[in-house]
């Protein structure tokens, strides 16, 4: 009996379906702080850094951390999604389809990673948690704080559809809300949302459900997820491969976008590269300069950069679900995201190499041997208190 060939991996570069969304490419600009809206609103500043790599040939541009409620912002001059927002927010969409592609809006909740101080209300957790951004404790979150946060999602996520948003990105990422009630070791609650992993996924997937009763299938769904928090203790891949398997049954999502680290615990696990404490140190006046520089090391941990580095774990996803999947992680070079594509995937992501070259995908489509010149070295971290660029090149 003749054996059929396997049908060949899509072109990263052809177009794909996302839910009902149809994009350009399978390349997908990941969502990082942009540092461009002072007064919590759109600025052109704010539609510029999107518009370059919309121009520059990515399929999709995430607009970053478009907070859902006042409190649920990692500071006070972050996007939060509410009726004086729209405008703006309809002049960037506007200017991203103009260049071809579509725009995402990152739909979160900052929990024990929102700044308390800067906000002027409480953080949200599980529990009481003494916060290393503000110094301060979180509010435990009760029942109603919970709902009234789920009912915010899907508020969001129909601003986003008034907006001209394509499609939204559910952060349980990082161990902002969502993601500090998967980990176990910030959920210590003992009623029906701590305990077991079922209870501990409740508020993502209540999140999840209410935006799609929401928006239907009018817009594309993805869901930014950790893998793993990387913290002893933490949430880890089992847990996690369970929660994506969740996801994908309940139907609320089109697509899973992988991450890792923990940006109350342990932010450098996603970057990888150069930990860089001495530019960071400079952003704040003493004595906090001075702590950063001698204790930065314990929580700016550096690790080695390698290509698509989280994809060893995303592998066990891809092999656990059928649910679209979104690789991210070190991806740079056009052979990765035809590795990429011949192991499963349907989209990558891209950050940091577009900061650098937001026209890096039109050269690659022109060229594929061509490389990236980030250089890892993450100093465009720091660079989110000014507005977040590549200091090598801006």
């Amino acid at each position: 009996m003749a054996h059929t060939a396997p049908p060949p991996p899509p072109d990263v570069l052809a177009p794909a379906r996302l839910g009902p969304l149809t994009l350009r490419n399978r390349i997908i600009k990941a969502a990082t702080f942009e540092g461009r809206t002072p007064d919590a609103l759109v600025t052109d500043e704010l539609i510029e850094y999107h518009r370059r790599p919309a121009a520059g040939g990515v399929g999709m541009t995430t607009v970053a951390y478009c907070a859902v409620a006042p409190e649920g912002r990692t500071e006070c001059r972050q996007i939060w999604m509410r009726p004086e927002a729209v405008p703006g927010l309809r002049r960037l969409t506007d200017a991203i389809h103009a260049e071809g592609a579509a725009v995402s809006a990152q739909l979160g909740h900052a929990g024990p990673v929102a700044d308390a101080r800067s906000n002027g209300l409480p953080a949200l957790a599980p529990g009481r948690l003494l916060s290393p951004v503000s110094l301060r404790l979180s509010k435990p979150a009760t029942e109603a704080d919970i709902a009234r946060v789920t009912r915010a999602h899907a508020d969001a996520a129909r601003t986003a559809i008034e907006s001209g948003f394509d499609a939204v990105e559910i952060h349980f990422g990082h161990n902002y809300l969502a993601s500090s009630f998967l980990s176990p070791k910030l959920n210590r609650r003992t009623d029906g949302y701590g305990g077991s992993l079922e209870n501990r996924a409740k508020v993502a997937r209540g999140i999840a459900r209410a935006v799609r009763d929401e928006v239907g299938d009018r817009i594309a769904i993805t869901a930014k997820l950790n893998m793993e928090d990387g913290v002893p203790g933490g949430f880890g891949i089992d847990e996690s491969i369970e929660v994506a398997r969740y996801l994908q049954d309940d139907g609320s999502v089109d697509a899973l976008e992988l991450t890792a680290g923990s940006s109350l615990l342990n932010a450098m696990y996603l970057f990888r590269g150069d930990a860089p404490i001495k530019e960071f140190a400079a952003h704040f006046p003493q004595p906090q300069r001075l702590g950063i520089r001698l204790l930065g090391k314990q929580f700016l941990r550096s690790y080695p950069y390698e290509e698509a580095f989280l994809l060893e774990s995303a592998r066990r996803f891809r092999a656990a679900l059928d649910l679209p999947l979104i690789l991210l992680g070190g991806i740079t070079r056009r052979e990765t995201m035809d590795r990429a594509m011949t192991e499963g995937f349907e989209f990558v992501a891209m950050a940091r190499a577009l900061l650098r070259e937001p026209d890096l995908i039109a050269r690659i489509a022109a060229d594929g041997d061509v490389r990236s010149s980030c250089i890892h070295c993450n100093r465009c971290m720091p660079t989110i208190y000014t507005g977040t660029h590549c200091p090598l090149t801006n």
